[in-house]
């Protein structure tokens, strides 16, 4: 697998697509200790993300570190230990926690996000959604998150090392099989 040897790695789908899957099998496959960075609120009153947690839970190894991080993601980032690998499930969660940040906020996340990434010591697994490939969203906050997130993913784009799309179960080496859009405006991320 190419992103065992990777600094960043993004794997990216749709909605119940694997996309989580994929991760953590190549955060075994890396054979370092994983910490989980989770980015998703608790909501402890809504029974079927109380359903979707627990599938996670019981899936990831026990002996896995998981943090909850919500926006502080990037601090969680930095505080990474030599040996560790994380993966950070999922920058779609950690967009919809900042979504009544205002502009001038929001950048500021992002920008310390893509700074944790490059200062990280170790190798980071992002998983994210995919979205705008159905509906538009009907909502105003449907389609800040869409926008938001998919500005997101492109900006985070330069940082990786490699870059994985699952579909039906399937990941393709977006790496490998793709070309850029455009040539990214801004500097490729280096460690």
């Amino acid at each position: 697998m190419v992103a065992e040897a990777a600094r960043i790695t993004l794997v990216s789908g749709p909605a119940s697509s694997g996309k989580s899957l994929w991760a953590e099998r190549l955060a075994i496959g890396s054979g370092l200790q994983v910490c989980y960075l989770a980015t998703g609120p608790q909501l402890p009153g809504d029974a079927a993300w109380q359903a979707r947690l627990l599938a996670h839970r019981q899936r990831r190894p026990s002996h896995w570190l998981c943090r909850e991080v919500s926006l502080a993601l990037p601090q969680a980032l930095l505080n990474l230990e030599h040996g560790q690998l994380a993966l950070v499930d999922s920058l779609g969660t950690w967009v919809a926690s900042g979504l009544d940040a205002a502009v001038a906020s929001w950048e500021h996340h992002c920008q310390d996000l893509e700074a944790a990434l490059h200062a990280v010591q170790g190798p980071v697994i992002l998983v994210a959604e995919e979205t705008g490939w159905g509906v538009v969203p009907s909502t105003a906050a449907g389609g800040l998150f869409r926008e938001r997130l998919g500005a997101l993913t492109q900006r985070l784009m330069p940082c990786c090392d490699a870059a994985w799309l699952v579909l039906h179960g399937r990941a393709i080496d977006l790496l490998r099989h793709s070309e850029p859009v455009v040539e990214a405006a801004r500097p490729r991320c280096t460690p």
